[in-house]
């Protein structure tokens, strides 16, 4: 099974597959997580409490991470493979459609930006927040309780430099969750000619979905006085 899963092309994608799945299932959550941000604070920091450095946040952070990890060790194999196989055909596809999408072709180039945000994100808010309890302090580095997250986007989001930055960040990863998402059924073989534009649209929604959500909390907090701290 671990030959398969290594070694074959198959069996690549159907880690790709898998791993893409649990991470865009985290990012759902994620999102909607900081969603709460927006309706209550007060909401939002409890939750950041609960998800401290408890042993169950702290045991899924490191599946996270391995998550991550090896869907990008596999992105990296799987497209030294296509290119040596198919030249610059990127990601095998058992169904064309007119013009390949643009994100298809770059879903590396996508994934390298989005692993950036990602190492952004955790030196804005996971080292200032889990690892800041971990390391058993009171404080982060700008003198907040490190379950304290509202302020921290607050704080984060009242400089413009960050909100372009991330939302740059999210329209990577807009492009690419269409490709990804509807990609990882496809690996497994369910992408058909009926199948194939309803997934296309279900990967859409999805990557929407989770654009807005990201996006919103940023811009309100950075354009409505009372999120920022200005009241």
């Amino acid at each position: 099974m671990s030959c398969f899963l290594s070694n074959s092309s198959l069996g690549k994608k159907l880690v790709m597959s898998v791993t893409g799945c649990f991470l865009v299932l985290f990012i759902l959550f994620h999102m909607s997580m900081n969603v709460t941000a927006i309706i209550s604070p007060e909401a939002y920091n409890a939750v950041c409490a609960f998800l401290g450095a408890n042993w169950y946040a702290l045991a899924g952070t490191v599946v996270l991470a391995l998550g991550v990890l090896i869907h990008f060790i596999y992105a990296i194999i799987l497209t030294l493979h296509n290119y040596k196989a198919r030249g610059k055909q990127r990601y095998a596809v058992t169904v064309q459609e007119p013009g390949v999408d643009w994100a298809s072709k770059n879903m590396l180039v996508l994934g390298f930006i989005v692993l950036v945000g990602l190492l952004l994100h955790l030196f804005n808010f996971w080292s200032k927040m889990q690892l800041v309890e971990i390391l058993g302090q009171h404080t982060n580095s700008l003198g907040y309780s490190p379950v304290d997250g509202a302020a921290l986007i607050r704080y984060t989001f009242s400089q413009w430099y960050y909100v372009v930055i991330y939302l740059v960040w999210f329209v990577a990863l807009w492009f690419h969750l269409t490709h990804g998402v509807w990609s990882m059924f496809q690996s497994v073989g369910w992408a058909n000619d009926t199948w194939y534009p309803r997934l296309k649209c279900i990967a859409n929604i999805v990557a929407t979905i989770v654009f807005l959500g990201f996006a919103a909390v940023v811009l309100v907090y950075f354009l409505c006085p009372c999120m920022n701290g200005a009241c």
